[in-house]
């Protein structure tokens, strides 16, 4: 247990604005809803949360809230850059370049700060700095979905003002670098400029400084430090100049700068409180949370009761109105609106409620400090499980996704199985078995599909700009692809469904599009959002072990196997079910292609997708099957009582479904049916290729026809899952052979009965309404009821038909 005197350093911010309302019409030129702006905020944010750099703050999460609100959470520190005293040269310049690498980082990657300002600089606890706020410009599509300026206007650079209406210059990077300038101005003056002054004077004075040569010179002047300004060395003076140059082809990159004098004058230095942080490392008392990724903790955060709306509005930055108040006088039939009070929540609000972590330490609290380093290796053995064991680990799914303690031991175990990959791919496979955390969903999935190598390259190759034949169709079918799904209903998420789409298409040219396969990639895009090529790989590697040729223009034999497979699956696991559907000639043609075509994510919510995958993903081919079957089985009662019209009905809107209880019911039959009974000769695998299925052995099952298929009501088995069977557990099999008695007595397998099919007097059993008579073979039959019958003979798939499906199951 930790002591209580040990507190995690870490600490999150939460900042909120509103996003801007459509106005006018409700409807977009392609006769859709307009996507609301904090949802396309929403989608563009995502791309934040996965920069790393050691100076800038981690950004968390981006939630939406009610009435368009937008809320961010990111890493925090409570010490500004405004809230510093006087700074030596060295720290400035240390500062200086430690804001230049951020720049640097980010131009790269096309994103413009826009609110580079004191303010949104933090010091953390090393004394060092990170850049706070620094997507809000980039996840508003630079200020469009929002209805406030973005950025301080005495840091505003002058061709913001003067070149309102062009993206080049009010978007582009160098407006950042006039921001660091008066940043390094104020620092090195240590006084704040235009103290007091209204905004109208600001904008004023900052426009006055376009026909200034020497704007450092001059706003020392102005703030009377002309004096502090002839002491800076020339050097920072250079440095400063270069980034207040007026003219933005003549202003320098962050690159460029990094490059300068002063840097060379002023090299890095390893501060004091990182010497003295080395020195003391081992003496420290350190939380262990802090050695976390910080999305684990805001995740373990959030289980744990945290709740950021709830804690903004406890601090006042959401403040409820009732709605008669925020009425307008007028609203014109285009939409714009007179009158009426402007409503202040509109408006940036740039305060940050720090989130305490107590509430985490304090559930956490009770566990022992070796559950934060699981053992998954050993000298003697291997171990695949913490030494604690969380209560909730029986209750169900669902449950123990929301449970804070069962999915800290979880995700502490999962990660350093991730870590160690592909070291410990079986093991981690082996704990994906009990559930996958929804925080590492969709890295294990990406492992468990045997997702490796350089798939970002592979990704990039691939054209998918230009126009294809199938550009159209895809744009019809993503609006309706999850659209319920924040994140995939977001523009960012139609263009990266678009995009992952086209990849698959145009890298396999020996299938086309069908409608379904948007839903396919749904999932894999929803989990690796800021990630395509890795959405576009386990897509690849999915269709290829599940969906194998189901993508062919003409994959009606492929799919004609598949709903056979199927039916003989029914027949072979309920009989009596698969009899019912057979008489009202309800055949799995009418309902179950969109089921295997687009393996249920086509008929299911994507909530219960990632429950059902996480378990599919772990089983082969004909694992899907037998899912189709457990959902069978839920309806069951209804079915039976159902005719074609109501099974129909049925269908059309799918009742709700127990996807544990699927799962979990599909887990016996998939086990315990011979492997035959599911074979597929379109079925791919890894471990046969077509040269060694043409070699197959006499004693395993080989394909068969479409026409075969269909006109056989219940499944073949193999040779060699027979003599499995008669093996292992020749308790569960019951033979039966219907050649001839002179045959039979010839040669015969050990253990079978002989009831010669031509002997028996049916008296009306090809009637469907007809009981058979009574005989001393239908009483074996009876009294073995229950096992795996086995019929012999060429005449084996009539008398399955006729007495063993239709007749024997009804006694």
């Amino acid at each position: 247990m930790l002591s209580k005197e040990v507190a995690p350093k870490c600490i999150f911010g939460a900042m909120t604005f509103v996003a801007r309302c459509h106005s006018g019409d409700s409807c977009g030129s392609n006769g859709l809803p307009l996507t609301p702006n904090s949802i396309s905020i929403l989608g563009q944010a995502q791309f934040l949360k996965t920069l790393d750099h050691p100076h800038l703050v981690k950004l968390l999460g981006v939630t939406r809230g009610k009435h368009e609100r937008t809320i961010v959470v990111s890493e925090y520190f409570h010490q500004t850059l405004s809230d510093q005293g006087k700074l030596s040269l060295e720290d400035i310049v240390k500062f200086m370049r430690q804001i230049l690498s951020a720049l640097q980082y980010l131009h790269e990657k096309s994103i413009v700060t826009r609110c580079l300002a004191p303010d949104n600089i933090l010091i953390t606890d090393d004394g060092d700095i990170k850049l706070f706020n620094f997507g809000l410009y980039y996840m508003t599509h630079g200020g469009k979905s929002v209805s406030f300026p973005i950025g301080s206007p005495k840091y505003m650079a002058p061709e913001v003002f003067l070149h309102a209406r062009s993206a080049e210059y009010t978007s582009g990077v160098k407006v950042d670098i006039w921001s660091l300038g008066i940043i390094a101005a104020e620092l090195l003056l240590s006084k704040s400029l235009w103290d007091g002054v209204q905004l109208t004077q600001i904008l004023r004075k900052v426009l006055s400084l376009v026909n200034c040569n020497a704007i450092f010179a001059r706003l020392a002047r102005e703030c009377n430090k002309f004096d502090v300004y002839e002491n800076i060395p020339p050097e920072i003076v250079d440095f400063v100049n270069q980034c207040l140059k007026i003219s933005v082809h003549e202003r320098p990159m962050a690159s460029q700068l990094l490059e300068h004098p002063v840097f060379k004058i002023y090299p890095k230095k390893e501060s004091i409180i990182e010497k003295v942080h080395c020195l003391n490392m081992v003496q420290e008392r350190k939380h262990p949370l802090d050695e976390r990724d910080l999305n684990e903790i805001y995740y373990l955060w959030q289980l744990s009761g945290g709740d950021v709306e709830g804690e903004l509005k406890r601090r006042g930055l959401i403040k409820n109105k009732p709605p008669i108040l925020c009425l307008p006088q007028i609203v014109l039939l285009e939409g714009q609106i007179l009158g009426g009070e402007q409503d202040q929540s509109s408006m940036l609000d740039l305060r940050v409620a720090a989130l305490s972590l107590n509430t985490l330490v304090q559930r956490l609290e009770p566990l022992p400090l070796t559950v934060y380093y699981p053992l998954i290796e050993s000298s003697l053995q291997l171990t695949y499980a913490s030494h604690v064991e969380s209560d909730a680990a029986p209750l169900p799914l669902i449950i123990r996704e929301k449970d804070i303690e069962y999915q800290f031991l979880r995700i502490m175990l999962m990660k350093r199985l991730i870590d160690a990959y592909p070291l410990k791919k079986s093991e981690l496979i082996k704990e994906a078995c009990k559930d996958i955390p929804p925080l590492y969903r969709g890295v294990i999935w990406a492992i468990i599909l045997n997702v490796i190598g350089d798939v970002e390259s592979v990704y990039t190759e691939i054209d998918k700009e230009t126009v294809t034949p199938t550009d159209r169709q895809i744009e019809v079918d993503i609006p309706r692809c999850h659209q319920y799904n924040e994140l995939l209903s977001s523009k960012e998420g139609h263009l990266k469904l678009k995009r992952v789409l086209k990849a698959w298409v145009i890298s396999h040219p020996e299938y086309v599009y069908w409608q379904g396969l948007d839903s396919l990639a749904a999932p894999f895009v929803y989990l690796n959002f800021s990630n395509e090529s890795v959405a576009h790989a386990c897509l690849s590697a999915f269709i290829l072990k599940y969906l194998y040729n189901l993508f062919l223009k003409d994959n009606s034999e492929i799919i004609r196997e598949y709903l056979a497979k199927f039916s003989h699956l029914i027949s072979f696991q309920d009989p009596v079910l698969a009899n019912h559907l057979d008489e009202i000639k309800f055949i799995p043609e009418l309902f179950a292609i969109p089921w295997f075509l687009t393996m249920f994510s086509h008929v299911f919510p994507l909530h219960k997708i990632l429950h059902l995958w996480d378990k599919l993903l772990l089983g082969d081919a004909s694992f899907p099957l037998f899912i189709g079957l457990a959902i069978l089985q839920q309806l069951r009662d209804t079915l039976l009582s159902s005719g074609f019209n109501e099974c129909i009905l049925l269908f059309s809107d799918l009742p709700e479904i127990d996807m544990e209880r699927c799962v979990a019911d599909s887990m016996e039959p998939y086990c315990t049916t011979p492997k035959s009974i599911t074979f597929r000769q379109h079925e791919y695998t890894h471990q046969q290729s077509i040269k060694q299925r043409k070699n197959t052995s006499p004693l395993e099952m080989s394909g068969l026809s479409y026409t075969e298929l269909q006109a056989e009501f219940c499944p073949r088995i193999s040779a060699a899952d027979l003599l499995d069977l008669m093996h292992h557990s020749p308790q569960r099999v019951l033979m039966v052979d219907i050649r001839p008695q002179y045959e039979f007595v010839e040669e015969a397998a050990p253990g079978s009965i002989n009831i010669p099919f031509g002997t028996i007097d049916f008296g009306g059993a090809n009637s469907d309404s007809s009981p058979l008579p009574p005989s001393p073979e239908l009483s074996i039959l009876y009294n073995n009821k229950g096992k795996v019958v086995i019929i012999i003979g060429e005449e084996a798939a009539s008398a399955a038909k006729v007495l063993f499906a239709n007749r024997w199951a009804d006694y």
